[in-house]
C-alpha cells in the first residue's frame, strides 16, 4: 500500500514507519522538519505542517491511507478529515492516547484523581478528536489508543486487543511498547477490523 505517516519524525512515527517498510509499503513521510529522518528505501519524505490543508492535499492524493501520529493540543480533527477526504484517500488510522479509555463505566481514565495533571491538556484533546471521529460518517476511520504506559521498548509481537477499556495486566500494570503498537496499528491498516471504531492494545 502507498501509506502516508503524519508526525514521521516523532518517536511513534519513527516506529510505525519502520514497521510499514519491513512489510514492504510504501511511505510517505510528512512532518514540520524530516532533516533527521533517515533516508530508505520505499520512503519518500515532505516538510508540512499538518494544518496547512492547501499544503497537505496534493500531498495526500494517490494514497491508500493517511496514518496520524501527531499531538492533539494544537491539532484540528476536522480540518484534518477534510484535508484526507479532499485527497480521495479512503482510510485515516489514528495514534490515540489512553486518557479516554475507561477504568469504570461511564469513568474516563482522564477524569480519575490519579490522572497526571501534566498530561490533562494532551489527553483532553485526544478525548474531543475522538468524539469528531465518532461523527465522521463519510471516511473509514480508526483510533488506536495505546496503553496507560507509553514508551520505547520491544518488539515482542505479544499482546491483547480491547475497545473502550483501559487493559490492564494481573498485576495492575497498563502498558504497551511503542513496537508492539506499531504492529497492532499496521496489522489493521493490512486487515481491518475496528472501522469506525476505537480499539486499544495492551499487555
Amino acid at each position: 500500500m502507498k501509506v502516508v505517516v503524519l508526525g514521521i519524525s516523532g518517536r511513534t512515527g519513527s516506529r510505525l514507519r519502520h514497521e510499514l517498510l519491513q512489510r514492504g509499503h510504501q511511505v510517505t513521510g510528512i512532518a514540520r522538519d524530516v532533516s533527521d529522518v533517515p533516508g530508505q528505501d520505499g520512503l519518500s519524505l515532505e516538510n508540512a505542517d499538518v494544518g496547512d490543508v492547501e499544503r497537505l492535499v496534493p500531498l495526500l492524493t494517490g494514497h491508500d491511507a493517511v496514518i496520524s501520529s501527531t499531538r492533539f493540543v494544537g491539532s484540528d480533527a476536522a480540518s484534518l478529515i477534510g484535508a484526507v477526504k479532499a485527497a480521495g484517500v479512503p482510510r485515516l488510522l489514528v495514534v490515540g492516547g489512553a486518557g479516554s479509555l475507561e477504568v469504570a463505566p461511564g469513568v474516563a481514565l482522564i477524569d480519575t484523581p490519579e490522572f497526571p495533571a501534566a498530561y490533562k491538556a494532551e489527553a483532553g484533546a485526544g478525548r474531543d478528536f475522538l468524539n469528531v471521529l465518532r461523527g465522521e460518517q463519510a471516511l473509514d476511520w480508526t483510533f488506536l489508543s495505546p496503553s496507560a504506559l507509553f514508551e520505547p521498548g520491544q518488539r515482542s509481537g505479544r499482546f491483547r486487543l480491547g475497545t473502550d477499556s483501559l487493559l490492564v495486566d494481573a498485576a495492575g500494570n497498563s502498558s504497551i511498547s511503542m513496537e508492539d503498537f506499531a504492529i497492532a496499528l499496521i496489522d489493521e491498516l493490512e486487515r481491518p477490523q475496528h472501522s469506525r471504531q476505537r480499539f486499544t492494545v495492551g499487555y
